[in-house]
């Protein structure tokens, strides 16, 4: 079995697909009855092994679901793809605060991660927009929230189902927009990106790194919800419904996977950067890469975030997301190199107070 990563294959002892708390419950007493690790696996989109075991695999799929949807609110199974909370929420012109940039991931994966979007500079983690979970924790389902069993609700968000595996959970919604108008700004460096990001007042803020005729060029993107003028500096503009928006990857997977790339070992290195340091961690590492080091299919991410209470989920002050988002493509660097060069990326990182996200892939420190 693999992940997205492709680089980590374990086979496990057992797959349980459980339908309901109880049976995962249930999956979870008999496999440490038999010294066996239980793992939740949703979709499988972390990138070193880490939805992996030997153990036993714990197959969410059968917990997707949306149960219900209210007016500030939407109950639905772990095991559900955000693509399905968000199908039931617009039909009430509601959506969850921040979404993933790719909707096919699920709920109590991306809650077990942290969960980060767009708009995370504004609501912070997916899982800072949680309102209760359903978990099952030594054994037993329990409900937590950071009213009842803070404890637990605090262990799981962002524990990576090491903790507790999350069964179901009940998510924040706010007001949907109808439409949005993407913008995109040219950025001179990354303190320029940096600056443009946090000076901006848009919903959605993001920015790549991207190969040009000239070397690297830095492109932030600000989505305005509804109207409103676009940024100085702004390029090029493109007016969307938001849910367009919200699903605006699928063009580029569907190309990805025609092409073969989707399938392609991804060996991604992720740090979150303190704000004072980041500009120059992303300058230096950018200015010493090619195009071979990223890949073809591959993308460097820049967004300066908001994290609040998520205790499980480390970051440092003024945190800045910086993705190496590799694909290991044909004539272009190995996994090995790349692999390398992640974990040389996470020790410049850590060296000024940095922190690497839980789904990347760095291998051990030697030593």
């Amino acid at each position: 079995m693999r992940d997205f990563g492709g680089i980590v294959e374990r086979s496990p002892a057992r797959v349980v697909r459980p339908a309901s708390a109880r049976e995962a419950a249930a999956a979870i007493r008999e496999a440490a009855a038999q010294g066996l690790e239980p793992v939740p696996r949703g979709l499988g989109h972390s990138t070193y092994g880490q939805s992996l075991t030997s153990g036993v695999s714990l197959d969410l799929g059968g917990l997707a679901g949306v149960r219900e949807v209210g007016a500030d609110r939407a109950v639905v199974g772990a095991g559900t793809s955000w693509r399905a909370v968000l199908a039931a929420t617009l039909l009430l012109g509601l959506t969850p605060p921040v979404l993933t940039d790719l909707l096919d991931v699920t709920v109590g994966g991306t809650i077990s991660a942290g969960g980060l979007g767009g708009t995370s500079h504004r609501y912070g983690t997916q899982a800072e927009n949680v309102l209760a979970l359903e978990v099952v924790v030594d054994g037993e389902p329990v409900i937590c929230s950071p009213d009842v069993r803070p404890d637990v609700f605090d262990a799981v968000r962002g524990g990576l189902g090491r903790r507790g595996v999350i069964t179901e959970a009940t998510l924040r919604l706010v007001p949907a927009p109808d439409r949005v108008l993407s913008c995109s700004v040219p950025c001179r460096d990354a303190a320029d990106l940096l600056r443009f990001q946090r000076e901006t007042p848009a919903e959605h803020i993001s920015g790549q790194v991207k190969p040009s005729e000239t070397g690297w060029t830095y492109e932030a993107k600000a989505v305005l919800y509804g109207p409103g003028e676009p940024p100085a500096g702004t390029a090029e503009t493109e007016e969307l419904s938001y849910a367009e928006f919200a699903d605006r990857m699928r063009p580029d997977v569907e190309e990805l996977i025609s092409l073969g790339e989707w399938a392609r070992p991804h060996p991604w290195g992720i740090v979150l950067l303190p704000g004072s340091a980041a500009a120059a961690v992303i300058g230096s590492t950018v200015a010493g890469m090619t195009v071979a080091d990223l890949g073809l299919s591959g993308a460097i991410v820049v967004k300066a975030l908001r994290v609040g209470h998520v205790p499980m989920l480390a970051a440092p002050d003024d945190p800045v997301l910086f993705g190496v988002l590799r694909a290991a493509s044909p004539g272009c660097a190995s996994v090995a190199e790349m692999l390398a060069a992640n974990r040389a990326l996470l020790d410049r990182a850590e060296a000024v107070g940095g922190v690497r996200y839980a789904i990347d892939s760095v291998p051990p420190a030697a030593g």
